[in-house]
């Protein structure tokens, strides 16, 4: 962590500092010097325009001030019509949402309040209309304590020198362990498994969203989706409503030229009896309406069998050479067992492949042409279309836009590669690469055969992590947007099973790459009107809207029919490009289909500290860790109760079944633990409240996951163990309440999990389910 700080400028949180404009936005670099407030040209909230405002009224303020007084007050006079102008704006004027009244005068520190008002409290009826502050003028310390903050860190000028205020300020917001704050803004909801977002390159900035049942819906940019889907090829598609179902649409892009032909490519799964393939199809818009495909005009390109309902690949793009990359995961199980070398180190075989094709030129009796740079096209054991190779189940991949000044960076090609037993992986792909599977997962071997033998040339990952940080990679995007200058260069990417947010850095002298992960933002970080700080767990997919800005897609329920999934925008709030320079123009789109307005859903959550979570090693060797890691935060996360022993208040244990005066302070789904004389706090047999009533957990199917739910119900980060066998003592005196209990980990608590049905078990209580937490991290 400490080497992304010296490359990635962290804003370390001291006190609660939260920058934030009169219009409820982060603060700005200004592109041009202002004149009036030049202490603010570095970084505030004013650009020239505004700074020309305040000169204007500055001046008429000295119109209509005696000669004399101006003379000893101008000063005063600039520091505070200025103020709008200050990072932390917002603050000084009480404004910090759009509902609290505005102050007429900044919130003043109270010696300077008092200085002020001797030298030149006539200043004030010209600058405030407040009559209420008038009324007081003659009274200097009511006068003063009127003008008085509440949070006395934020008044001026006191705010000026406060180092923890103004240290970095501008940068981007870290915690203590260096894990970036940043915020989302709900963009889409109610979404089934949303496997893609991407856009046209067309001038009309909508964004396009397939789920995997084989839908693709559009969105114009002020994120009202259109009623009639865009695409609709949910007959063909295989798929089910099983949780963790890898089959079914995967993967969409649009031709490079497609303002003027109309293409579009889709990669999806297709199925007879027992046999799958997937298959990459062309199809054309409509021509009688441009929110609508013509369902008429498939054109298969490919088709690759597929030999088990794993590791399907699926991601399409496009490069800056005008080729389509088509992504293949290596034919599924486990450990790529077909062959002698498996499918990924097979040159014959498109499977475990990056695949490049020209689509705008038909040989060798194929729909599509060969790139002549292919790496293995004159290799007549290799198949033309492999543009690299050693791919276990590659899932996100995109290409870096180039830094938007210097273009550095640009055409690189990132890619998510999903591991097996140990590691994930990301990795820079390049024309004839070896990406190692079989051979090897991560950094270390796999097969170690394979691995010895001297001829692989694998390429190695820029950074791997351990299933104790996540079990499933999704890659992401290197940030190059306009509106959140900080994120420049950041590669953002996530966790599928985790629900983890990450990212890395590039250091351009020695080109390591560093990694820091992404916290949401706690405290006041995120309290901007219309951000929230939380998400679904499952992290589905990210994507990039045609200005080039940051999304995610993620979902509370794994399953392609459950309509779960969310898209967030990714949000730097420490600092936002200057009002202006961010705007577009979108392209005028006919519009045949209703629109349906979007009404987001999700909500800001107050808490006062990020989330716990295990932290990974330098990516230039593998970690070694073998514990599992706890589920991660669900997306509404709720209080702990505390822990309270039955049988503790006076008059013994509780009669079963009876509501009582005590357990009106319980909602259904609290738990607590109960344990043995000398046990620690954090273990205990599990106890839940369901109906006024405590009871006992079977441990029929008591797994981590459910651990993980309850040791976060009690404010513990880490799950360290579910216990079962009524370890930890039988609860006989209560009622068997939950059986066969199967959590995914991110409830909220137990009721949430599958399960028999309340009172509904087979199990006695030989069988009381337990658990052992810990506030630390079991694997450090």
């Amino acid at each position: 962590m400490a080497r992304a700080g010296a490359l990635l400028a962290l804003w370390v949180l001291g006190a609660a500092a939260h920058p934030q404009c009169l219009d409820f936005r982060p603060p700005f670099r200004p592109p041009q010097l202002l004149r009036l407030c030049a202490q603010y040209s570095d970084f505030g909230c004013c650009d020239e325009g505004r700074d020309a405002e305040l000169t204007r009224r500055f001046w008429d303020l000295a119109s209509r001030v005696d000669a004399a007084e101006w003379a000893a007050c101008a000063g005063y006079a600039r520091d505070l019509l200025c103020q709008e102008c200050s990072p932390y704006a917002a603050h000084l004027y009480d404004a910090e949402d759009p509902f609290t009244p505005l102050r007429t005068v900044p919130g003043l520190c109270q010696d300077y309040c008092l200085d002020m008002w001797h030298k030149c409290r006539g200043l004030f009826h010209h600058l405030s209309t407040d009559q209420e502050l008038r009324a007081l003028e003659g009274n200097r310390a009511r006068f003063c304590r009127y003008l008085s903050l509440d949070d006395t860190d934020y008044c001026f000028p006191y705010l000026l020198v406060n180092k923890n205020l103004n240290s970095n300020l501008g940068h981007v917001v870290a915690d203590a362990k260096g894990c970036l704050q940043l915020c989302l803004e709900e963009v889409a909801n109610g979404l089934r498994n949303p496997v893609a977002m991407v856009h046209a390159r067309d001038g009309t900035h909508r964004f396009f969203v397939a789920e995997q049942v084989g839908l693709v819906w559009a969105y114009l940019p002020d994120r009202s989706r259109l009623e009639k889907p865009f695409l609709n090829i949910s007959w063909a598609v295989l798929t089910s409503p099983w949780q963790g179902d890898e089959r079914g649409f995967l993967g969409i892009a649009f031709h490079p030229s497609f303002r003027h032909n109309r293409r579009l490519y889709v990669y999806y799964s297709v199925g007879i009896r027992t046999s799958e393939w997937i298959r990459i199809s062309e199809f054309r818009v409509s021509e009688d309406d441009e929110n609508a495909v013509d369902h008429s005009s498939e054109r298969i390109l490919l088709e690759v069998k597929e030999p088990a309902s794993n590791h399907n690949g699926g991601q399409l793009l496009f490069g800056d050479d005008g080729y389509l990359y088509i992504f293949t995961g290596d034919g599924g199980m486990a450990g790529d067992p077909f062959g002698t070398f498996g499918n990924a180190q097979n040159k014959s075989a498109l499977l475990g492949k990056v695949l490049r094709i020209d689509v705008d030129r038909k040989e060798r009796g194929l729909p599509y042409g060969i790139p002549p740079d292919n790496p293995f096209v004159d290799d007549p054991a290799a198949q033309p279309e492999v543009y690299a190779l050693g791919v276990r189940n590659m899932w996100r991949c995109s290409f870096d836009r180039g830094d938007p000044a210097s273009g550095a960076g640009r055409g690189r090609l990132f890619c998510g590669d999903v591991g097996q037993n140990k590691f994930e992986e990301v990795d820079l792909v390049e024309r004839g690469g070896n990406y190692g599977w079989r051979a090897r997962e991560g950094f270390e071997c796999y097969d170690r055969s394979l691995c010895a033998n001297s001829s692989l040339n694998d390429v190695l990952p820029i950074f791997a992590y351990p299933h104790t940080i996540g079990k499933s990679v999704t890659g992401g995007y290197v940030y190059r947007g306009c509106e959140y200058p900080n994120l420049n260069g950041l590669y953002i990417f996530g966790d599928f099973m985790t629900g983890r947010l990450m990212s890395l850095h590039e250091n351009p002298g020695t080109g390591q790459w560093h990694y820091s992960e992404i916290c949401m933002g706690h405290g006041q970080t995120c309290e901007f009107p219309g951000l929230i700080n939380n998400y679904y767990p499952y992290i589905i997919s990210f994507g990039e809207d045609e200005a080039g800005e940051l999304y995610f897609m993620s979902t509370g329920e794994p399953s392609a029919t459950a309509p779960r999934g969310v898209i967030y925008k990714i949000i730097d709030p420490s600092r936002r490009a200057p009002p202006g320079k961010c705007q577009i123009q979108p392209a005028q789109v006919k519009i045949r289909s209703r629109l349906i307005p979007f009404v987001p859903k999700e909500k800001f959550i107050p808490k006062t500290r990020s989330t716990a979570r295990p932290t990974a090693r330098a990516p230039t060797r593998a970690p070694r860790r073998r514990r599992p890691t706890v589920a991660p935060s669900p997306p509404t996360p709720r209080p702990a109760r505390p822990t309270q022993q039955p049988g503790s208040r006076r008059g013994g244990g509780r009669r079963r079944g009876r509501l009582n005066s005590a357990n009106r302070a319980f909602r259904d789904g609290d738990v607590r633990l109960v344990r043995p004389a000398g046990l620690s706090s954090g273990s205990g047999r599990v106890e839940v409240f369901v109906g006024g009533r405590w009871g006992t957990v079977c441990d029929d199917s008591w797994n981590i996951n459910g651990a993980a739910v309850v040791c976060r119900q009690l404010g513990f980060a880490y799950a360290v163990r579910a216990v079962k066998s009524a370890e930890f003592g039988q609860g006989g005196s209560l009622p068997i309440l939950l059986d066969n209990v199967r959590c995914a980990g991110w409830e909220r608590n137990l009721l949430e999990c599958q399960h028999n049905g309340v009172g509904t078990h087979n199990c006695e209580h030989d069988e009381d389910a337990g658990v052992v937490c810990s506030h630390q991290n079991p694997d450090l």
